[in-house]
């Protein structure tokens, strides 16, 4: 339980399918439940901060630089190109 390493959104998720699979099959000691669910609220802790993340990435992402005027160069002029 006590996992010092970093570990990524799929890990976590995978873990978290695990647990509530064994939970699921009623397939687990209690004595051993309540540390599971322990593990299970982290888990659920961690993968949405993960997906808040990646969803204020996209939308910053979607937002685009902020507009900015052109600058025209000495080569360019109004209403054309060259």
């Amino acid at each position: 339980m006590g996992k010092s390493r970093q570990i990524t959104y799929r890990q976590a998720l995978t873990e978290l399918e695990q647990i509530v699979g064994e939970i699921e099959a009623e397939d687990i000691d209690v004595d051993i439940l309540a540390e599971k669910v322990r593990r299970a609220t982290f888990l659920i802790t961690f993968c949405r901060g993960r997906l808040r993340n990646a969803e204020d990435e996209v939308k910053k992402a979607l937002s685009g630089p902020p507009e900015q005027p052109e600058e025209r160069t000495e080569q360019q002029e109004p209403g054309g190109l060259f």
